[in-house]
């Protein structure tokens, strides 16, 4: 009996999935649809040449912590929005909306001047003489791509304000529909712009940019009319441009829980990227099968990514409304599921690894190593998803020094080290390096299922 009572505490009822899954689904579906654009897009530059395809891969591991930095920036915001909707206080929800906003414009703004301003030895940095293929074709190909892309990220940033806000607020539908313009827009003109279809001029890795560029102002645009055009269903919105007026009090522990979540964003992205740019000292056959890689475990990992950003909502409405009990009682069935699906979804990569890489045209060499590569990143993704999962349920109580110690400042602090020390000191090849690498990656789940067992986070958040 108490063997059975264990397992109905970590398998939920008709009604709990029912309820995830109405927040989560419209998520994976976003996710999906945008991961399968992201891997139609990688094949079209792929088909201009692996360089082409490596110089656009470099850029956007620089897109990709822009992208994490504002992620983070609203992320803070985003805790407080979840808690106030929990307990129908609008004028909270509406402060939390301008918080964001602000705080994303100026990262925005920062953003093009670093990203624009230094993109060539930026780029450089992956590039090593002595190494594999055209060197100078892959910067020269980063540049024009990175010229263009650039354009798009102001209005990325505003979309995200918009679309987390409406998703903490119960509302995941939109984000959803304006995620999925904005990849027929960017799919259409890229076969338009890359190609040059219908007449349209043939640009290769600009017109992929361009088109990229251009689906950020639809899905900003999708976003902010829906949003201004329904205000008794949003009503936030309304008077939310009157003036942006931010209580002290909110300021501040916005400022307090936000900070460490943008920082933790922020230098757990530069890991990657600076992990990343230690494994191309082994050629640009890594770098092209990294991108090749990522392009599938992204696709696959949308599923446990969208569980993990549930317990955010959930678990953070019910920390809100001052259910503790029932809020610990959700997230451990949330964890268990989460870990379900990362299994599941460890099958499916790893089934796939032989083939995917085949429709890429490129090297026999950089498909071999994609394939070895999905392989490793298979084996993690139960634990990656329940890692995942115990960061969410840690945040949404609002510990997020916490969560900062048990992500970015791990990854620097033992991870980066390994890294750094096995790709510039030693001459192991990648393939003995990677494992290593991902076994250390994986070794915070540890300290994560403790926290989250002791219940730091189960407390409601107040604005003193």
């Amino acid at each position: 009996m108490k063997f059975k009572n264990l397992i109905n505490s970590y398998i939920g009822d008709r009604a709990f999935y029912k309820r995830t899954l109405a927040i989560a689904v419209p998520m994976i579906i976003q996710n999906t649809v945008t991961n399968l654009v992201n891997l139609l897009d990688n094949l079209m530059v792929g088909s201009l040449g692996t360089e082409q395809m490596s110089g656009v891969a470099i850029v956007n591991m620089f897109i990709f912590v822009f992208n994490l930095a504002i992620f983070g920036a609203i992320s803070g915001a985003g805790i407080f929005t979840a808690q106030f909707n929990g307990r129908g206080d609008v004028d909270g929800v509406r402060h939390t909306l301008r918080a964001k906003m602000i705080i994303s414009s100026l990262i925005g703004i920062l953003g093009v001047i670093i990203i624009g301003g230094f993109g060539h030895g930026l780029i450089s940095t992956f590039l090593h003489e002595g190494t594999d293929g055209d060197l100078a074709l892959t910067l020269s190909s980063g540049e024009q791509y990175l010229a263009f892309i650039i354009i798009g990220l102001i209005p990325f940033a505003l979309s995200q304000v918009y679309a987390s806000t409406l998703r903490e607020t119960g509302e995941t539908v939109i984000p959803m529909i304006a995620s999925v313009a904005s990849i027929a827009t960017n799919f259409v003109f890229n076969l338009l712009l890359i190609f040059g279809l219908l007449g349209f001029p043939k640009l290769g890795v600009i017109g992929a940019a361009i088109a990229t560029s251009l689906s950020r102002f639809v899905e900003l645009a999708i976003l902010v009319i829906y949003t201004h055009t329904h205000k008794k269903k949003f009503p936030f919105a309304v008077g939310v441009f009157r003036n942006f007026k931010i209580p002290a009090p909110l300021i501040k522990q916005i400022a307090m829980k936000g900070a460490p979540i943008l920082a933790n964003e922020l230098f757990w992205s530069l890991s990657i990227t600076i992990s990343n740019q230690c494994y191309s000292t082994r050629g640009l056959d890594v770098v092209a099968a990294m991108n090749i890689s990522f392009t599938l475990q992204n696709l696959l990992s949308v599923a446990y990514f969208a569980l993990s950003s549930s317990i955010a909502i959930i678990v953070g409405n019910l920390l809100g409304a001052g259910k503790l009990e029932e809020a610990k009682s959700e997230d451990r069935k949330l964890l268990a599921f989460a870990m379900f699906v990362g299994v599941i979804m460890m099958g499916l990569q790893f089934s796939v690894s032989n083939v995917f890489p085949l429709l890429y045209e490129t090297t026999a060499e950089v498909r071999e190593l994609s394939g070895y590569i999905l392989r490793c990143f298979a084996l993690t993704m139960p634990a990656a998803a329940l890692a995942t999962s115990t960061y969410y349920t840690i945040r949404s109580g609002g510990r997020v020094f916490i969560t900062m110690l048990f992500d970015s400042v791990y990854a620097w602090v033992i991870v980066m080290p390994v890294v750094f020390i096995l790709a510039y000191f030693t001459f192991i090849p990648f393939t003995a390096l990677l494992p290593i690498v991902l076994i250390v990656e994986n070794l915070k789940l540890v300290p994560g299922l403790i926290l989250v067992h002791k219940g730091i986070w189960i407390r409601q958040l107040k604005v003193n």
